[in-house]
């Protein structure tokens, strides 16, 4: 059996009259990256903040990293870590006094965090850079020192709010990879993005928060495949073939000057497979085949009723 990172069941939390939370499960395998996305209100600070102690929720169990939160919440703050979409970077300090001062904080003895501090420089590609002020480091270096900083209590599991948010496409990437190279090393990822892709690009699952409640959740391309508009769109080497096709299908647009066919289909493997093996035995051969599925900006925006902009 998996373990799991995090078990929420019936999550609740509400503030005067407003219900902010309106019994929310979770549950979140260790060594993944799962994000959680929904509007502006929809519960997903309140949630992180739920999740990290910072916050108390009013109803429901929740298991961190194998503690109870209500009853051990000491446990569960020594086992992750908290990367918030606002730098907790000292710009004054160097990069090295920032990671030397969390030690620090964390009561490592004072050789082993000269030795961790060493050690993240080098994996965050920050040597050179951790001798100067972090206030002269771009955006990307602040944010791997960010990072970096939280990595030196050795968390299991960590909340990662917008860890891109105005970074340019490089350095956005670079991130990515690093947080790949922590899920391979078996650290959990609890993230929170205002891109979609991001999440599409990086996340195992993906839940979907409107109204306190989830909406739903599944990797990301289940949740395409919730939304109407998908397609396969086929092409032959001829008419001839072209018009056998729809024939046998029975269904799809034909466009014959381009000698295609569009079939309405969630693009799963097995639609794929028995559309194949129809047209196999048939001897109806495509000579390119195209599957188109809907992103996450269409499943946002169908599920939720709102536009991508409202997201943050």
């Amino acid at each position: 059996m998996t373990n799991l990172a995090i078990a929420a069941n019936g999550l609740r939390k509400s503030y005067g009259d407003k219900v902010v939370l309106d019994g929310v499960d979770l549950t979140v395998p260790e060594g993944t990256i799962f994000s959680l996305l929904g509007p502006n209100g929809a519960g997903k600070t309140t949630t992180v903040q739920i999740l990290s102690t910072l916050t108390r929720a009013d109803g429901g169990t929740v298991q961190v990293a194998g503690h109870d939160l209500a009853r051990r919440p000491d446990d569960v703050r020594g086992a992750i870590g908290v990367t918030g979409q606002y730098s907790a970077v000292d710009k004054l300090l160097t990069g090295e006094e920032n990671l030397l001062l969390m030690a620090d904080l964390k009561h490592l003895p004072r050789g082993e965090g000269r030795r961790k501090a060493a050690e993240l420089l080098e994996r965050f590609d920050l040597v050179e850079a951790g001798r100067k002020p972090a206030g002269t480091y771009s955006g990307g270096m602040q944010r791997r020192l960010d990072l970096a900083m939280t990595l030196v209590g050795d968390p299991r599991l960590i909340f990662l709010d917008e860890p891109t948010t105005g970074l340019d496409p490089r350095s956005r990437r670079s991130m990515w990879q690093i947080v790949r190279e922590l899920v391979a090393d078996g650290v959990t990822i609890f993230l929170t993005t205002q891109y979609l892709e991001e999440a599409d690009e990086l996340a195992d699952r993906i839940a979907l928060l409107d109204h306190g409640r989830l909406i739903a959740e599944g990797t990301a391309e289940e949740l395409k495949r919730l939304i109407p508009g998908g397609h396969i769109e086929l092409t032959f080497a001829d008419a001839h073939l072209l018009d056998a096709a729809r024939r046998l299908l029975g269904t799809g647009v034909a466009d014959p000057e381009a000698l295609t066919l569009q079939l309405p289909s969630d693009g799963s493997v097995r639609a794929i497979r028995e559309l194949l093996s129809l047209l196999d035995e048939h001897s109806v051969d495509p000579t390119e085949m195209n599957v188109h599925t809907p992103d996450l900006d269409d499943v946002f925006l169908t599920l939720t009723g709102q536009q991508k902009e409202t997201l943050r």
